[in-house]
Formats: structure tokens, sequence, C-alpha cells
């Protein structure tokens, strides 16, 4: 039985091609075939011209061009993968939605061709990251190759998800697995006026990692050779994540649902997560 596909989308640019090369690097470990693909739009309105079919075919040869530069790319970095290419029309979110129903990962660059130079996180990868139907990797910053794996744990139900995801990866990659447990200790009164990761707190720090450690138990018996490293901090959850990624390979954080649709928002943490990370982020979603 073939695997799943993991899905890459590229727009030529230099993040695009850095998540084919991420892409094809992650194929090649998982044994599953690698989907390229490329959208792009066209104005209908154009079409009602007599310029119309030439300009849609000179848009789809471009979004060959591009497609075909990102296969040759995809297959300098792993040359035993199966590699297939799509050019689509219409907006990349959509798009990108559609074809990654059902695939193991989404693969996608921290910007795009159209974004701002002072943003740091294009639209389609945060809509990606937020609404799309299977796990999404938003590639950013420079990974160290011997670094660790990163995961951040919190209270929320989707939290086994988030480790199962965490130890597969460090696993497939021989890489130590770094849990940060971030959270806020009850301050007494009179010291209300100490910030939070000033306080030092021994008791509710053991608490707090004796908790997590259970939380761990089964998942270390599940990869007993993933080394695992547990990080009690009381800073925010965002700049620890940041922090740790500096040096990471992977860090792997899972989705929050609020409201009525679950799984389609990420906290702030998470967010910020992606727009300052130092290493490719990996957003889990629970299985259905």
């Amino acid at each position: 039985m073939r695997n799943p596909s993991i899905v890459v989308g590229t727009d030529g640019t230099a993040c695009g091609t850095a998540a084919v090369e991420w892409a094809a690097g992650e194929a090649l470990r998982r044994g599953a075939p690698l989907r390229i693909v490329h959208a792009f739009d066209w104005d209908w309105s154009e079409s009602r011209l007599d310029i119309g079919n030439e300009y849609i075919d000179v848009a789809r040869l471009l979004a060959e061009g591009v497609v075909a530069a990102a296969r040759d790319r995809a297959l300098a970095v792993a040359p035993a993968i199966d590699v297939e290419t799509d050019t689509l029309i219409g907006h990349a979110g959509p798009r990108l939605t559609e074809v990654s129903r059902g695939a193991a990962l989404l693969v996608v660059g921290s910007r795009g061709r159209g974004g701002f130079a002072g943003l740091l996180l294009g639209s389609v990868s945060r809509r990606m990251a937020l609404h799309a139907p299977c796990p999404v990797v938003v590639v950013r910053g420079r990974p160290t190759p011997d670094g660790p794996v990163v995961v951040g744990v919190d209270d929320s139900p989707g939290a086994e998800a988030v480790l199962g995801t965490a130890f597969e990866a460090a696993a497939a990659r021989g890489a130590e697995l770094l849990v940060l447990r971030s959270y806020l200790p009850v301050i007494p009164v009179w010291l209300a006026g100490v910030r939070a990761p000033d306080l030092e707190t021994p008791a509710q720090d053991e608490a707090e990692r004796d908790r997590v450690t259970e939380l761990l138990e089964p998942w270390a018996d599940k990869y007993p050779r993933v080394t695992t490293r547990l990080v009690i901090t009381h800073k925010g959850a965002a700049a620890a994540l940041v922090g740790a990624s500096a040096n990471a390979q992977l860090v792997v954080i899972g989705s929050h649902g609020h409201g009525v649709v679950g799984g389609t928002l990420l906290g702030s943490a998470g967010l910020q997560l992606l727009h300052h990370a130092g290493c490719p982020v990996l957003v889990a979603r629970p299985e259905a």
C-alpha cells in the first residue's frame, strides 16, 4: 500500500525552494512520495479579450517552469524519492487546502512572492498553519542538523497527539527530544511585584515536573531510543520556544480549537513562534 504523500507548495522564491528541499528530505526519511504544487492566478476579465488564451498559456508555462525547477531541486536532495508535480489555477490558499486532504504532511515556506518585505510570515503560510486539514510544516530559519527536536507541552486536549508527533520526529532523526513546559507558578501576595521568570518555586516546579514526566512515560516506553530532556520554565511559552528553536532542527507544537470549529486556530504562542522561530515548525493535528 502506498504511503500518503507529502505535499509541498512552492512559488519559485528562495522560501519556496527551501520548503521543497526540506520536504524532499522528509519524504526520504518517511519513504513517502513527494507532490510539488504551484498555484497561479490569472485575470478572468482578460480571458474575455482576444489575448485571454495567450495570457493563460504564458502563465501556465511559467508555472510549469516553477515546478520543473522544484522537481530538479528535490531530486538533487533525495534522488531516490518518487516525485510528481502539479500546476493549479487559483489562489494558493484554497488550492493547497484542497490538495492536502489525505496528505501525510503539508510543507510551505515562511513567505511567498507577494509578501511585504517587513512581514515574517506570509498570508498563505499563516492560513495553512491555521486551517490545513493535515499536519503542516512552515520552513523558516536555519535548522541545526545535529540539534534536538523541541516540543512544547501544554494542558490542551491535543497534548498527546503533539507528543506522539514529536517522539516520532525525534526517532526518525536519531535526535534528542527537548520537552518544554511553560507555566506560571502561584505567587504569594508579598511577592506580587516579582516577575514570574525571576521567581524560584522549587516545590511547585518539582510537582509540575512530576506531572509532565507521567505524561511522557507511555511515549518514552514506545520510543526507548529517544533521549528526552524536560525543561520547566516560568517564561512565556512563545519566548521559551523561540529561544530553544535557535539551536534546534525542528519545533513541534499543537493546534487548538477555539469556538465551534476545532483545530483551526493556533494559540498566540504558536503564532508568535511561526513569526520568529529559528528553525522549521511542525503544527501537529489530532487524528480524526
